[in-house]
């Protein structure tokens, strides 16, 4: 029972935290890392063990599910060379920078435990950084950067990951063995992701209950990347290829009401994962504590700080230089290069906040729990040590880069074009125009108002310099102040005992569908 009220407690502390860092715009991750170090101090904490094997996938495939699904193909098509660079080529860096500063400082650490370390603080979060960049105004294309990054960092990394993990473990390693092996695993994944959500797709038409496609959809997730890796191939590229695929293609035929409960149910998922694993990798840190002696506590903390330092100082070595090269840098975005007014080079600027958005987070902690607790020699080799400094890059980069990006992105002063506020208004628009056009052979009454409505919705599109269609059509101010009243009188009836529960909560679903349709995005 005692574990119960716990879970209970920690989930209501996360919440607060969570609401504190709102107030703050600060990364919410920041804070629960910072809940995870308070954990690991706190007396007679209950033990919730997770099975190594079981950490990436549970951590590891909804993130990915969520961030696949809505990343843009086109963007990532677009920017394709900054996101190579920082997916491929900042991973290996950062890599061998932590590799080597671990060997210097820890001479008898095997290369491949330090080569682990290396790819496990690897690749930053996107959860943190996204968090952040929702409160500040970021050029769209350094957004959709970071984006694509965190979506395809993680593919790198593991690669590494598990390759160091092999050859620790079993102390023999040859590219040349497992180069075939993962050329194979590469393409495909890149076959399986798309097919498996063709196959799903066929599923999903017979299913119209929203717990029941919810069900599967958290199925499909677990059990692509379960089923990935069982036939060697990469888990991460199957799942995110796999979720671009069904978002191209489910929208056709996905009901409104279950986008709007799969979206609040997808949030809430990757914010209890975020909890979960940092109570887990501060109950790991707790016992590590305890077992270190005053010189490997001084030992330990050199490696953590200087990792600390490692990685942030690599990425900006990485990014900086890359954003003096206009093909393969950080500046305009492809949607402004045909439009002089907006077409401008970002310049260091926009790579310095790049190269400030690294903080790691979920990633990096899904793979430190994910090592191997058995093995030659009782355990993975500086088992411990890895798992602390993991901890330690996530605390330091979420503190320090979380809590200091969005006043350095206030002083660098980037300002975004809004691509993606054009195309809205432009498409806007036109899917007036279609309303409009479906509605000519209807004469009713009915039709003719809602022809009014779009009618005055494009005449002020076409009085705007650029076409852009206002958010919202010119009745849905009236139409909430018509639902308020409504609601406030239904409110009334119930409260008089003239209409019961049931018929309350059927109007009072219709009420709020009608609302929200009437409600722009802001302001939901």
């Amino acid at each position: 029972m005692f574990v119960f009220y716990w879970i209970v407690g920690v989930l209501v502390g996360a919440v607060l935290l969570a609401g504190l860092a709102r107030r703050l715009r600060a990364p919410y991750p920041a804070f629960l890392a910072l809940g995870g170090v308070g954990i690991a101090f706190i007396p007679g904490v209950p033990s919730l063990s997770l099975d190594p094997e079981l950490a990436l996938a549970l951590f590891l495939a909804p993130v990915l599910m969520d961030a696949g699904y809505s990343t843009s193909l086109r963007d990532l098509k677009r920017n394709a060379r900054p996101i190579a660079g920082l997916a491929v080529g900042a991973v290996a860096a950062t890599t061998a920078a932590v590799a080597a500063v671990a060997l210097w400082l820890v001479p008898d650490m095997p290369l491949a435990a330090a080569i682990v370390l290396g790819a496990i603080v690897a690749p930053p979060d996107a959860v943190a950084a996204l968090s952040v960049l929702g409160h500040v105004s970021l050029p769209h294309r350094l957004a959709t950067i970071l984006r694509g990054e965190s979506l395809l960092n993680d593919a790198a990394s593991l690669l590494i990951y598990r390759l160091g993990v092999a050859a620790a473990v079993t102390g023999h390693f040859s590219f040349a063995e497992v180069a075939p092996a993962f050329a194979i695993g590469v393409v495909g994944s890149l076959v399986a992701g798309p097919l498996a959500a063709l196959v799903y797709l066929r599923i999903l038409r017979r299913v119209e209950e929203p717990m029941s496609v919810i069900v599967l959809q958290f199925s499909a997730a677990f059990g692509l990347w379960i089923a990935a890796e069982a036939l060697e191939l990469s888990g991460v590229l199957t799942v995110v290829s796999f979720a671009i695929t069904v978002a191209r293609r489910a929208p056709g035929q996905t009901s409104p009401r279950l986008r709007v409960i799969s979206n609040a149910v997808w949030d809430t998922a990757i914010f209890v994962l975020n909890v979960l694993a940092f109570v887990l990798i501060g109950e790991q840190i707790g016992p590590i504590l305890a077992r270190m002696t005053p010189e490997q506590e001084f030992a330990y903390a050199s490696v953590a700080g200087a990792v600390v330092v490692t990685v942030i100082l690599v990425r900006i070595a990485w990014v900086l230089p890359a954003s003096a090269i206009r093909r393969v840098g950080f500046g305009t975005d492809p949607a402004d290069r045909d439009d002089p007014r907006k077409s401008r080079d970002l310049g260091l600027g926009a790579g310095f906040a790049v190269s400030w958005s690294g903080m790691r987070g979920l990633v990096t902690i899904a793979t430190a729990l994910a090592l191997p607790e058995g093995g030659p020699g009782g355990g993975f080799p500086y088992r411990d040590l890895i798992v602390l400094t993991a901890f330690c890059v996530v605390i330091g980069t979420l503190v320090v880069q979380g809590l200091t990006l969005r006043p350095i992105l206030a002083w660098l002063g980037l300002e975004d074009s809004d691509p993606v506020g054009r195309e809205v208004g432009r498409a806007r628009a036109e899917a007036y125009g279609a309303a409009v056009e479906a509605l000519s052979g209807d004469r009713s009454e009915a039709a003719d108002a809602l022809r009014r409505e779009f009618h005055a919705a494009l005449a002020k599109a076409e009085a705007h310099e650029e076409g852009l269609a206002p958010e919202g059509l010119p009745t849905d101010r009236p139409r909430r102040r018509a639902i308020h009243a409504a609601r406030d009188r239904l409110l009334a009836l119930r409260r008089d005992g003239r209409i019961g529960d049931d018929a309350y909560f059927v109007l009072e679903e219709e009420l709020d569908w009608a609302e929200l349709n009437a409600t722009p995005r802001g302001e939901a």
